[in-house]
């Protein structure tokens, strides 16, 4: 019960409601919970009664989803979101029960190590399986920019480490068999959040690599999600980001429409692309349109799916989720979203799971692209990132470190509705631009478009259900930071400390055995 309440309690950190000091605290329980359980595999449980508490409550805008877009009804819907969370938690069961392991060694230091652990277990959950690292500790103070400024060096992960580290201490405090050695714990815990603190500023008054600024139109058209799969809808929905983009275009240089923003294949439909460059003519200002494409399957450049990603049949022609780039004179760059969202683009597994289609009755099956792709703009390229890709920080970086001098997130978060889902995604942005040092723009649909500045701060926004556009002068930045160029050492670090910790005590436990085995 208390792991349960501890991880209901995290997920109050995250918007909404937000409450991020939370976060420092709701996780002690259960490292304390760990350190002090009787065996490795009732610390499992604890973390993993945490986790699924966790991730029930956090990703409860899924029912939403799930109910008015697929062929799902309420209850079979809240079983899909307690199996993914029931997943999902399994990463908390690893980081307790290694903590656990490590008790019996070093008994309540072993929570000293959790942080190693943590980084560890939420590594793993960026990449194994295709990866889902929503939720990943170190988002919970994304607006508390002092804090986050590491993140340049160890990326999202660093953050994720110091507040376990505060949690650690605090568990400590129940665990320490004396005063002095609880307050020691405190002390050392309250140096390392200090000294993140005061190198986070002295960060932030560092000057701009670069003062130069881009004036960028980002365009948030408001539609509602059930009418954009309507052909009938598309060309009401052209006008109205027309409309909005003619009003816009003044005193900009770029003009950003959302993900999906065009309701139709290119492939299938050369007059909206005709469309597309009349309007990028008129109003004498490129466009960086969200749409679909189609091309045929096997054409050259199109990747072979992995078995993961494989499908019951072969169509005529394979779909991308498309940026485009589009002036008076017509395309002159493209990016094909490449990491896909499981169940919403594509059905994992779909030759074994045919039950599953029913999960994505409303959506076509989306094929990745295979490349990032800087766009050229006179002084200023950029790179783009859609929807969901934006959570995942390996990917975002390559565009900075390819030469990128600011980022654009095209998103349609409709899909979730007035619910906490797009503010949870809008939040994990600032450690984006921190990672890599440079700006984001973020053009939704709805939810939320808003310019991020390179220091993480969200500098202006348009908030969740309203149509209308954001002029901003978007920083340019370039040469990126260390994480840009090294990427995920510091969680690789963890992760090689974690297995040290581990092999550590598991070959002398070996040893013993063989040789009472010998006997």
């Amino acid at each position: 019960m208390t792991a349960a309440v501890a991880g209901f309690a995290l997920h109050l950190a995250y918007p909404r409601p937000g409450w991020d000091l939370v976060g420092w605290v709701a996780l002690a329980p259960i490292l304390y919970l760990a350190v002090s359980a009787g065996s490795v595999r009732q610390a499992m449980v604890e973390g993993w009664v945490g986790g699924g508490a966790f991730f029930v409550a956090l990703l409860s805008w899924l029912t939403h989803t799930l109910t008015a877009y697929t062929a799902l009804d309420g209850p079979v819907a809240v079983l899909v979101l307690a199996l993914l969370s029931a997943y999902l938690a399994v990463y908390w069961a690893l980081a307790a029960g290694a903590t656990a392991a490590l008790g019996g060694a070093l008994g309540s230091g072993a929570v000293w190590l959790a942080p190693a652990f943590w980084v560890t277990a939420e590594l793993g959950r960026t990449h194994l399986l295709s990866g889902f690292p929503w939720g990943l500790l170190g988002y919970v103070p994304y607006r508390r920019l002092s804090l986050i400024q590491g993140a340049a060096w160890t990326g999202v992960y660093g953050v994720s480490a110091l507040l376990v580290l505060v949690n650690a201490a605090i568990a400590y405090v129940a665990l320490a068999r004396t005063r002095g050695l609880a307050l020691l714990g405190l002390g050392a815990a309250g140096l390392v959040l200090s000294a993140a603190s005061i190198l986070g500023h002295a960060h932030l008054r560092a000057p701009s690599p670069s003062g130069a600024t881009l004036p960028v139109a980002l365009i948030q058209g408001n539609i509602d999600q059930g009418v954009t799969a309507n052909p009938t809808s598309a060309r009401d929905r052209l006008r109205i980001y027309g409309d909005l983009s003619r009003r816009a275009a003044p005193g900009v240089r770029l003009v950003v429409w959302p993900e999906g923003a065009v309701p139709v294949d290119r492939g299938e439909e050369p007059a909206m692309l005709a469309s597309l460059t009349r309007l990028a003519a008129t109003v004498d200002r490129p466009l960086l349109v969200g749409t679909s494409d189609a091309v045929p399957a096997g054409a050259p450049g199109e990747r072979s799916r992995s078995p993961f990603e494989a499908s019951a049949s072969q169509p005529e022609a394979r779909y991308l989720n498309t940026a485009l780039l589009v002036s008076g004179s017509g395309v002159s760059a493209r990016y094909d979203k490449m990491h896909l969202v499981p169940f919403g683009e594509y059905v994992p597994l779909k030759r074994l799971l045919l039950f599953v289609d029913a999960v994505a009755t409303e959506l076509r099956d989306v094929s990745p692209g295979r490349t990032t792709t800087v766009f050229p703009l006179a002084g200023a390229p950029f790179g783009t990132v859609i929807c969901y890709e934006v959570i995942f920080p390996s990917l975002f970086r390559r565009f900075v470190a390819e030469g990128a001098t600011f980022m654009l997130n095209l998103t349609n978060d409709a899909w979730v509705g007035d619910s906490s889902g797009p503010l949870q995604h809008l939040a994990m942005v600032p450690l984006r631009a921190v990672e890599n040092r440079v700006a984001v723009g973020r053009a939704a649909n709805t939810g939320v478009s808003a310019l991020v500045a390179p220091s993480g701060a969200i500098v202006e926004a348009l908030p969740l259900g309203r149509r209308g556009s954001l002029h901003v002068e978007v920083p340019l930045s370039t040469g990126g930071t260390f994480y840009t160029r090294h990427g995920d050492l510091f969680a690789h670090a963890m992760s090689a400390v974690s297995a040290t910790a581990l092999a550590a005590i598991a070959v002398p436990i070996r040893v013993a055995r063989l040789r009472r085995r010998g006997r």
